[in-house]
């Protein structure tokens, strides 16, 4: 399942971010890159110091851990730190798949990514997510603000940027329901017993339903 999350971040909140962002510096992304990734990765990555990726941190994290429509599908049991990315001209980041396990002093697995744009898709040319997708091969230039959260186990890449500068964050989250298929339908209940709610009240219909998802959520959570 593929979520877009659209205004994660208002334009304040961008503003202070790539503030943020801009009173540090940017390194090589392949320094930090694995052994086959450094083979296609073609970008910056942000080193901020200490104070600044805990600031950026606790920003984004608070931001998504608002958002519904990010807990409703995600059940994050554990952010990673972000990280920040840019690509300049010619920059790019070809197919790759995220690796299964992440952290240094805490090591989580990554069920599922999350793409935050920073920049405006005006302002650069190419630099589309572009994923393998249950056969389909989708594309993805969100307005700057708007977040994608997608399966880690897609094979997926950033095309090459041939104008002006893409810059996004980047994280990695554990989930307390594992598996994908699980995830899906928790999430469709969820929506269902809300449009019930919204359309109908608190109905027979709405407390089975709530039922039903509590009772799986109990059955499937891994603690």
């Amino acid at each position: 399942m593929i979520i877009t999350v659209p205004k994660l971040l208002n334009a304040e909140q961008l503003q202070a971010i790539n503030g943020l962002i801009d009173s540090g510096q940017f390194e090589d992304g392949q320094n930090t890159a694995g052994w086959h990734a450094k083979t296609v990765k073609q970008n910056r990555q942000w080193l901020g110091s200490e104070e600044q990726q805990a600031e950026l941190d606790h920003c984004l994290t608070v931001a998504l851990s608002q958002q519904q429509q990010f807990t409703a599908s995600s059940y994050p049991k554990y952010i990673q730190p972000f990280m920040v990315s840019e690509s300049c001209e010619g920059g790019h980041y070809g197919p790759h798949i995220d690796d299964a396990l992440m952290g240094q002093e805490a090591i989580a697995r990554s069920d599922l990514s999350c793409t935050i744009f920073l920049s405006d898709p005006a302002q650069y040319q190419g630099g589309e997510l572009r994923m393998d997708y249950q056969n389909q091969s989708l594309e993805f230039k969100l307005s700057a603000g708007d977040a994608i959260v997608y399966p880690s186990t897609t094979l997926h890449e950033v095309t090459p940027v041939s104008q002006g500068v893409r810059r996004v964050a980047l994280t990695w989250i554990e989930s307390y329901v594992r598996h994908a298929s699980q995830r899906e339908i928790l999430y469709d209940l969820d929506t269902a017993r809300k449009d019930i709610m919204n359309q109908h009240g608190k109905t027979d219909a709405f407390d089975r339903i709530t039922k039903s998802h509590a009772n799986l959520l109990r059955q499937w959570a891994d603690t």
